[in-house]
């Protein structure tokens, strides 16, 4: 059986990790190739926190994304309408509620990981095996840590 806790411990508050998270998308928007750059301008778009509302034209101009764009888009993702509305309450969440940005920073890199197309897929699994559950979207991922 696997562990059903989460495997890392977040040395710093949910909020510092999301601004950390934001300038390393923004380096990837800004300065990386194509492949690097374009997941983040399409979730960009997908948030609409730009005034661009194709992804050539914001491929175009992505050299003046700023901060605030990946703050406020990380907060429409979780469901905030801003960053603002998002740091006043964030910090107030368990860790597992960013645990997603952790999964693409490669925090979880260490372990064995299993994905499934749903979270009632994972958490069925999970019922059997264990393992501890991240969200991802629509998806979900079994972080596997031997008990």
């Amino acid at each position: 059986m696997w562990s059903t806790s989460c495997p890392i411990a977040s040395p710093v508050s949910n909020s510092d990790y999301l601004r950390e998270h934001a300038r390393r998308l923004l380096r990837h928007a800004r300065e990386g190739d194509t492949a690097a750059a374009l997941p983040v301008l399409r979730r960009l778009l997908a948030a609409q926190v730009t005034r661009d509302e194709r992804l050539a034209d914001l491929n175009a101009s992505r050299t003046e994304l700023q901060l605030k764009h990946l703050l406020a888009m990380l907060a429409v993702e979780l469901g905030y309408t801003n960053w603002d509305a998002c740091k006043l309450d964030i910090d107030k969440q368990p860790p597992s509620r960013i645990d997603r940005y952790r999964l693409d920073a490669g925090a979880f890199n260490d372990f064995e990981k299993n994905w499934f197309a749903s979270e009632a897929e994972a958490l069925g699994w999970q019922k059997q095996h264990g393992g501890y559950i991240v969200r991802y979207g629509d998806q979900a991922v079994a972080i596997l840590k031997p008990a």
